[in-house]
């Protein structure tokens, strides 16, 4: 309490707390709603949502929709659990790992630190497989263009992966997630756009009668070569949790719309053959400008949502290391630079070194893995249960005091359980669908994209 009350004390004047800082010492929040939900649509809409045709596929038009419904309003009401979760006993918490700290304590912190920073990692790798896919999705479809749609139109993925590392090498620099809000705009208006072109396509595809296709109400049947198991920080006023809520809402709504009508409409348009990404598995072939644009949207995404991702992961690292060696000045000193056209910024050495290793150490992963539809499936699966679930659940049990094998606690039981066996069953798929790619894949040469 001490050095709580010393460390306030540097930024408190008159009693008053300074305009750059909150009244616990820490730098001010300056999160809305419109931020907020941009963080959030920018982090889940993902480029995963153009694989949500070949998900449906799997599932069927009964399964699919439904399973797509339900975990949406799972994701809502764990959300608004993690926003009730922020204070405790009028004290902020910040991280997810101090949230997990303040209610429930013990091991349970390090096994939330595990999967949150686990997750964090393997998405930063994912999207530099992802992005790296639709860049070559553009020399791609230029080449089917000119030279016809049988045509090879080879392209390696690596060159593409070099330059989203570098692009990244320089906003990694940005020094924290405060000053990424605009980012996430961008990011989040690029979703949509890429988003709305898969969708319109799907409906141009249905309306211009390309053909039949098969479809089925329970999955892929026997025919198809796919087999089953492959199937912010915030200001205050308003208060936080009321803001969160708000941002989560408008959040998961927007995306399970987008879901819903790019799965359903890619499944009627593609069927049972749809590919796992219809813009850089060519579903489509015309107008190739349109793919070439949509495809451009989706790397300008992923650079802002890669950013998304590694800041709190770079937050972590560089907090513990200022603990660990306050009397270090390489960790420890901000130099004042300026930047043209950026005006003046924080220059740190430690963060200079570290950040920059993770980006290429990441990248290099990417290249020797560039997997994508299982890769990224694995990392839901791992990260789904835990992190969105599991710790949501228990904080609330905690915090609302819910007397054991109450009706309440019983049901939010049967949730939590239920949702660790759908995260296996789609784990022990991803594995599958992985290990079946290994098999085939030559390292560093150019692959055939999903």
């Amino acid at each position: 309490m001490a050095n709580e009350l010393e460390k306030n004390s540097m930024y408190i004047e008159n009693g008053e707390a300074s305009k750059n800082f909150d009244d616990d010492g820490c730098s001010r929040r300056t999160g809305t709603v419109v931020t907020a939900s941009a963080h959030i649509i920018t982090a889940v809409i993902g480029s995963g949502v153009l694989s949500l045709a070949w998900a449906i596929a799997q599932l069927g038009w009964v399964a699919g929709p439904a399973v797509l419904m339900a975990f949406s309003f799972i994701t809502y009401l764990t959300s608004t659990f993690l926003a009730d979760s922020y204070r405790h006993d009028a004290r902020r918490n910040y991280t997810y790992m101090d949230v997990v700290r303040s209610h429930l304590g013990g091991y349970k912190v390090q096994l939330c630190g595990l999967a949150q920073y686990g997750n964090l990692v393997g998405v930063t790798i994912g999207y530099t497989i992802t992005a790296s896919i639709s860049m070559v999705a553009v020399k791609r479809s230029n080449c089917f263009h000119k030279e016809g749609h049988n045509a090879e139109c080879s392209v390696s993925n690596y060159p593409f992966m070099a330059i989203f590392a570098g692009i990244q090498l320089i906003l990694s620099q940005i020094p924290n997630f405060h000053e990424l809000s605009w980012l996430s705009i961008v990011a989040a208006v690029m979703s949509f756009a890429y988003s709305s072109i898969g969708l319109a396509l799907s409906i141009a595809k249905l309306a211009g009668g390309g053909g039949h296709v098969e479809t089925s109400l329970t999955g892929t049947i026997v025919g198809v070569d796919t087999s089953g198991s492959e199937k912010d920080t915030l200001k205050s006023p308003p208060p936080e949790n009321v803001v969160m809520k708000k941002a989560s809402l408008i959040g998961v709504a927007t995306t399970t719309l987008f879901y819903v009508l790019c799965g359903c409409l890619g499944y009627a348009a593609f069927g049972n053959n749809a590919p796992g990404n219809f813009l850089t598995g060519f579903g489509f072939y015309e107008p190739f400008w349109l793919i070439d644009f949509a495809n451009v949207c989706i790397a300008v995404h992923l650079i802002g949502a890669y950013q998304v991702f590694a800041q709190p992961l770079f937050g972590f690292v560089e907090s513990r290391c200022r603990q660990k060696w306050p009397e270090s000045k390489t960790i420890t000193k901000e130099y004042a630079v300026r930047v043209p056209l950026c005006g003046v910024t924080n220059f740190n050495v430690f963060r200079l070194v570290w950040r920059s290793v993770y980006v290429i150490v990441t990248a290099v992963i990417a290249m020797i893995f560039p997997f994508f539809n299982h890769f990224l499936g694995l990392i839901g699966a791992a990260s789904f249960y835990p992190l969105t679930v599991y710790f949501p659940i228990e904080m609330h049990i905690a915090q609302a005091k819910l007397p054991k094998y109450s009706s309440r606690w019983v049901w939010l039981k049967i949730l939590s359980w239920a949702c660790l066996i759908v995260s296996l069953v789609a784990a022990a798929g991803s594995v599958r669908g992985l290990a079946d790619d290994v098999k085939t894949y030559k390292p560093f040469q150019s692959q055939a994209h999903e």
